[in-house]
């Protein structure tokens, strides 16, 4: 019996991502370098193009200028903090982004949206693999993002179960590694998810791993079956379009947390961000 490889999984959970409507692209095919480039430079982590025309097909009403005012707020996110760029994003993306244009001779304020949360199917849903990301000479490659209109919100880092050393943990690790040499993907990030092929947990940027949960039912009146993987009932239940959008528009909050050092004595202000757990959800 040959053993699954990462590749294999990588496959599977593409395929389970378009059985909930995603659309897939092969990331080099969409490369700076390829013959289609959705990205001007490999250092580009959001798809401006899909993003412009979500923008402007779910705000028909705001002028070109002020949509175009909102997509540059959201690439202006410049604060050293990577935690204090994700809740500000956040914030734009469940708030609407502020804009002010003139009509009719008078300055009018406004509110742009990044999505459509009443109508999921206004929305443009994306599977991809091999995004390279290249931060500061540095180069990496995550193996899955979900892009909603453009924007990387959701990364999912897969292990080999066959390789005993890659463990579900060293997948998180990785993501630690990703948050210090590629931040500016997580600036925009709504959830983690961590999978070895059998075990997957979904947690934040701020998640330490005892933070990151299982999500045990795929359609919230039953727990699933132990015989489906939990990466199965995760996609299926998480990660469908109608609870992806959910949970990112209600279900994750930021809290500040007081923490002091026990050496020095000073305390600091720290920022929590947090995911509501499969069960928390379905009881709301």
């Amino acid at each position: 019996m040959s053993k699954i490889t990462e590749t294999q999984i990588e496959k599977y959970v593409i395929e389970l991502l378009e059985t909930q409507g995603y659309h897939y692209l092969y990331g080099p095919d969409i490369a700076p370098d390829s013959e289609e480039p959705e990205r001007q430079s490999f250092e580009d982590v959001l798809l401006l193009d899909r993003l412009r025309n979500a923008v402007a097909r779910i705000n028909p009403g705001i002028p070109a200028d002020a949509r175009e005012d909102a997509i540059k707020q959201i690439l202006r996110l410049n604060s050293p903090e990577l935690i204090a760029n994700n809740e500000t994003l956040h914030r734009m993306l469940t708030e609407g982004v502020n804009v002010n244009y003139f009509k009719d001779g008078v300055n009018r304020g406004d509110l742009v949206w990044l999505i459509d949360f009443d109508d999921p199917e206004h929305n443009d849903f994306l599977v991809m693999n091999q995004f390279t990301v290249i931060e500061n000479h540095v180069n990496k490659r995550p193996d899955v993002i979900l892009f909603i209109n453009g924007i990387p919100l959701v990364v999912i880092e897969l292990k080999n179960p066959a390789d005993e050393n890659a463990t579900i943990h060293s997948a998180f690790k990785q993501f630690q590694t990703y948050k210090q040499t590629i931040p500016t993907l997580f600036t925009y990030n709504s959830i983690l998810v961590i999978s070895d092929g059998l075990e997957a947990k979904a947690g934040s940027i701020s998640s330490d791993f005892s933070r990151f949960m299982s999500w045990k039912s795929s359609d919230g009146n039953v727990e699933a079956s132990p015989l489906i993987g939990q990466l199965e009932t995760l996609i299926m239940g998480m990660l469908n379009k109608k609870t992806l959008l959910d949970l990112i528009r209600h279900f994750i909050v930021f809290e500040k947390m007081k923490k002091e050092d026990k050496e020095t004595g000073q305390t600091t202000i720290q920022t929590i961000k947090k995911l509501a757990a499969y069960h928390q959800y379905y009881a709301v």
